[in-house]
């Protein structure tokens, strides 16, 4: 989800979905340690619960940015094991890891023995062509040994060779059963699923046999069904009189807010919400105004009255 859930999208979801687990953007150790901390790391309170990513496969720069999340007030870091792009592939962390799994497990010490924050990985269950269960069964049990306890599992081999990350996400058969193959192997640990989850019955389903569920993407594209989801996660709607409208004025005063303390432009806000009218009548309008260039320098009170009056089918008149 890299350039996808940045600090505002991050707050944008929480509005709907007040008790999920949020996850940054990875983050490299690279960018940590010779780049804009506060940049990288800076967060609203509004967040909690938040995890820090981070892309990376030396354990002493892992240690040394796993600091700096407990420093800033991360709730959890989170080791990736599971992109499979070339541009991280190129810098040996990634999905490339489980080839290297007591080099993931060194990493994963390194870190537990320099902050009292849970350390967690997520990976795919294979890489390449290699389908044989024993292969992620090992994985996570050398992992284990560095103190992990927790597994994000994306239920996917990743391909390093021939696909882009978009094809991996769409070409390697999803096995959520190899997940749930994992959780009887090792009880006393928690294993999350990830990957083609959405729809309410195969969610419960899952729910039934794992510990939890992470929605990545389709929260992205369609987030008024975070709702939907923790609820059904939790048990009961979190925040029953919650509407879109009211979702879209808090991001307004967000906006507004941003401004003034950074001088965030709203289009670098709005660009996340695209997907909050996903299904209502005239949501397309309301998009094109949201993410028009030519408007920047109105205030976003002002934007989101000529949204809605656009999604309405009237004319915006001028303020």
């Amino acid at each position: 989800m890299m350039d996808w859930t940045d600090r505002h999208c991050r707050y944008f979801h929480r509005l709907i979905a007040p008790r999920a687990r949020l996850y940054t953007e990875m983050i490299t150790t690279g960018a940590l340690l010779h780049g804009d901390v506060p940049r990288h790391l800076d967060f609203d309170a509004a967040e909690h619960p938040l995890a820090l990513q981070l892309g990376g496969s030396e354990p002493a720069e892992l240690a040394q940015c796993a600091k700096l999340a407990q420093r800033w007030g991360y709730d959890e870091v989170n080791l990736n094991c599971g992109c499979p792009s070339p541009r991280v592939q190129r810098g040996a962390f990634g999905a490339c890891l489980m080839a290297e799994p007591m080099l993931v497990r060194d990493c994963v010490t390194a870190m537990r023995d320099a902050v009292t924050l849970p350390v967690t990985v997520k990976h795919r269950i294979g890489i390449d062509r290699i389908d044989d269960y024993g292969f992620v069964r090992d994985f996570v049990g050398t992992v284990g040994e560095g103190g992990c306890s927790v597994f994000i599992v994306h239920a996917r081999n990743a391909w390093l060779d021939g696909l882009s990350p978009k094809r991996n996400r769409e070409v390697p058969p999803l096995r959520p059963e190899t997940v749930a193959h994992l959780k009887r192997d090792f009880p006393c640990w928690t294993f999350v699923l990830n990957g083609g989850l959405g729809e309410p019955a195969p969610l419960l389903a899952e729910l039934e046999r794992v510990d939890g569920v992470m929605i990545g993407r389709a929260a992205y594209h369609d987030p008024w069904r975070l709702r939907e989801w923790e609820a059904l996660a939790f048990g009961s709607p979190s925040a029953p009189g919650l509407t879109r409208d009211g979702v879209e004025q808090a991001m307004v005063r967000y906006m507004v807010e941003q401004h003034a303390r950074h001088g965030t432009s709203w289009l670098a806000v709005a660009r996340h919400m695209m997907g909050l009218r996903l299904g209502e009548p005239g949501a397309r309008r309301w998009r094109q105004v949201w993410s028009d260039h030519k408007l920047n320098r109105l205030a976003p009170a002002e934007v989101m009255r000529r949204a809605r009056a656009a999604m309405s089918g009237l004319e915006p008149q001028p303020a």
